[in-house]
């Protein structure tokens, strides 16, 4: 689980991303392709094209971080939108349902029983 504190943006880059490059390459991809300053201190998630693994490179002011997580079943849940390369903005609480590879774009928030007792 990740701690995103408040004032930082969490941009999840669409489609999907050579999940062979490390900080540099994806620190590239967020300068040259998403157009956002990957040194601003904001998350930003890259996803696999196998939806199984995650890497979320951020700044932390002293140097580039890399979370990588292997998701061992099921897959990461992507937004699909044909044809528009950037990202798209997620809560700190979207985040952390993606990471635990829950949907996050319609979750149940309330658990209701189906009979008393």
């Amino acid at each position: 689980m990740m701690f995103v504190p408040a004032g930082v943006k969490v941009h999840l880059a669409l489609g999907y991303t050579d999940m062979r490059k490390g900080m540099d390459g994806l620190a590239m991809l967020v300068q040259d392709t998403l157009k956002k300053d990957p040194f601003s201190g904001h998350l930003f998630a890259f996803r696999g094209k196998k939806a199984s693994i995650l890497k979320v490179l951020f700044w932390d002011g002293s140097g580039l971080c890399l979370f990588t997580k292997r998701i061992d079943q099921g897959g990461f849940v992507w937004p699909v939108m044909a044809g528009y390369d950037g990202s798209i903005t997620l809560s700190p609480a979207q985040l952390a349902m993606l990471i635990e590879g829950i949907d996050w774009r319609a979750p149940e928030r309330v658990w209701k029983p189906a009979i008393a007792g």
